[in-house]
């Protein structure tokens, strides 16, 4: 049965409440650790946090059975791995072998011959992956709504919130009709591979040669298309490619037709039925690719965006031109994050083919719910979020100030409006919110090694996470540094004393 974390008080294992960390340290995790401590020592913040944890993980489990990884060790390591924007492979190492990870996790051995608790790299991730992107909306609007308390010198005192958004980028290769092709001809080469193991097909003894052969057709007809001179050899190129493509989809589509049955003892009949559903789809984008190369290099056609896709493996990834001078194309999905004067990012959202100017509304009512009873007294976006619908909208919440650029020519009560002194002073002050997107990005939102919209949105909700700790960990940290120069004083006054 899985458990939210019971320390046992036994001896060579220290309590996570009297763990000390390193306050002169100046590297990212030690501020994270103590957020996790100051959490886990708290009640009123993590009775509210365990009991998400249960009622997501634990829901449906029986009482009975083996234990499992404890709630509060799934929490850490998930926020361990986004802190150092790391992998698993690294995150196995430090959970087994760093000392302040492992007190923090409440299993560090100093002596007394206690057995070792040692985490499994699969184990790690299919605990984590259980966390879904509901939970951590919650989880984060608690520890920003926590830390708040922290930094505020008023109970009353208002928000100042800035919006802005980035690009965070899925795990794909730069995609072209060509090389889509062929990664889908490939994983259906690559599946045949283990079909052939599990079940009675016949008929691919050379699959691996097959493959071969069609990965040198790819790469000579990319020579072509993209650095070639000859238009006539650049159509001949893709003809040959197509030509095999097109017959191998039609050995693909005779399997589809007539499944093969299943005969292994080292595999399940839904183990094939798997392969099989996977071998489906990857065939499908086969047949995709062929009709778009056909249509575009061949017949000159216009494909439209909405045809297109831009990875058959993250096939939820959105082709996003902002128009910046170093990143002209970026792979992946817009977030959009509000950030308030303590750098707490109070909501987060990953959008799916959305834009800026589109996310006012839904913001404002989200940001209504959640400050029923705490005043907003400014509010700054950048141009790409005007709108006069949009304007009119933000006018109408109790928000002071608002800040919302307009693009191009202004009239002359706009230049009045964005005249004033508060005007200028609140927008200069919204350039704040890009250094947060760059923290943001060194805990792991720059590139999304997970698989999946729903993981791509788990290790969003995950960075998030793992900010707003390490916001609330410095503070901490300073609280901490403060007070052990405050008793350093007072020994030295006691010395000059004596």
């Amino acid at each position: 049965m899985r458990q939210r974390f019971e320390q046992q008080i036994t001896l060579g294992i220290e309590p996570i409440s009297e763990v000390k960390l390193p306050l002169k340290s100046r590297d990212e995790l030690p501020p994270v650790l103590m957020a996790l401590q100051y959490i886990f020592v708290t009640p009123e913040v993590s009775e509210k946090i365990f009991s998400l944890l249960e009622a997501k993980i634990c829901v449906g489990k029986k009482q009975t059975g083996r234990k499992g990884m404890d709630l509060w060790q799934i929490l850490v390591l998930a926020v361990v791995r986004q802190t150092l924007d790391t992998n698993w492979d690294r995150l196995e190492l430090l959970a087994n072998g760093d000392k302040f990870i492992r007190k923090i996790l409440g299993v560090h051995v100093i002596d007394f011959g206690i057995e070792e608790v040692e985490f499994c790299y699969q184990t790690m991730i299919d605990n984590v992956s259980l966390i879904d992107d509901d939970m951590l909306q919650v989880i984060n609007e608690i520890v920003a709504l926590h830390g708040q308390t922290l930094f505020k010198k008023k109970e009353s005192e208002a928000l100042q919130l800035k919006t802005d958004s980035f690009v965070l980028e899925t795990n794909v290769h730069f995609p072209t009709d060509l090389n889509l092709l062929w990664d889908a001809t490939r994983k259906c080469l690559e599946i045949i591979k283990k079909l052939m193991i599990v079940s009675d097909l016949e008929g691919w003894r050379k699959v691996i040669s097959i493959k071969k052969d069609f990965k040198i057709l790819f790469r000579s007809t990319s020579q072509q298309v993209f650095k070639g001179k000859s238009q006539e050899q650049k159509i001949k190129s893709v003809k040959l490619y197509l030509a095999k493509a097109n017959e191998l989809s039609t050995r693909f589509e005779a399997i589809a037709a007539n499944p093969p049955a299943f005969i292994s003892a080292f595999a399940t009949q839904e183990k094939l039925d798997e392969l099989l559903e996977e071998f489906k789809q990857y065939h499908d984008y086969v047949k995709k690719q062929i009709d778009l190369i056909d249509r575009r290099l061949l017949q000159n056609e216009l494909i439209p965006a909405t045809e297109k896709i831009h990875s058959v493996f993250e096939t939820h990834t959105e082709w996003i031109s902002k128009g910046k001078a170093n990143n002209k194309v970026e792979l992946g999905h817009m977030i959009l994050i509000t950030t308030d004067q303590y750098h707490f990012i109070v909501d987060y959202k990953v959008m799916e083919n959305e834009k800026d100017a589109s996310q006012i509304k839904p913001l404002t009512e989200r940001l209504a719910k959640r400050f029923v009873n705490t005043a907003i007294e400014s509010h700054s976006f950048d141009k790409g979020f005007f709108s006069s619908e949009n304007y009119e909208t933000l006018s109408q919440t109790k928000t002071e100030h608002i800040v919302l650029p307009k693009k191009g020519k202004l009239n002359k009560t706009e230049k009045e409006r964005e005249s004033t002194k508060e005007f200028k002073a609140l927008r200069n002050a919204h350039s704040a919110v890009e250094s947060n997107i760059n923290m943001l990005e060194q805990h792991g939102l720059n590139r999304c090694p997970d698989k999946g919209i729903e993981g791509f949105k788990r290790y969003v909700g995950l960075s998030v996470l793992a900010y707003n700790l390490h916001v609330l960990g410095n503070q901490l940290k300073a609280q901490s540094l403060k007070k052990e120069q405050q008793l350093q004083k007072q020994r030295e006054r006691y010395m000059q004393a004596a």
